[in-house]
């Protein structure tokens, strides 16, 4: 049995994407789907991921999917180690909504000014 943690307030939500995640896949992912990429925190849940994507791009979301990556095995000069692992959640849209990456950047940026 997992304890349950408090939900997150628009503080935390606001950090559990970490970035978007382009690649040919999720480009397909977009056209096909209506379907986005993003890497988020290791400790986010799909109710997190939910709430963070409506609050930060305002858009209804249909459908949360997440996995985790394991990291890849890598030499340091003359060591072996690994990267990091990570977590990536696929995060399908209702029908005729859509993100903008480049103009929610841009308001984000006037608002922590304001």
């Amino acid at each position: 049995m997992t304890a349950t943690r408090k939900p997150l307030g628009k503080e935390g939500l606001m950090n559990v994407l970490l970035a978007p995640h382009v690649t040919e896949k999720t480009s397909l992912g977009l056209q096909e789907r209506n379907q986005y990429a993003f890497r988020v925190r290791r400790e986010a849940t799909r109710t997190d991921v939910r709430r963070a994507v409506e609050l930060m791009f305002e858009v209804k979301v249909e459908g949360v999917q997440v996995l985790n990556e394991s990291g890849k095995k890598r030499r340091f000069g003359n060591r072996n180690g690994r990267t990091q692992d990570w977590k990536k959640a696929y995060v399908r849209l209702a029908a005729g909504q859509s993100i903008d990456y480049e103009a929610q950047a841009q308001s984000q940026a006037k608002r922590q000014k304001a």
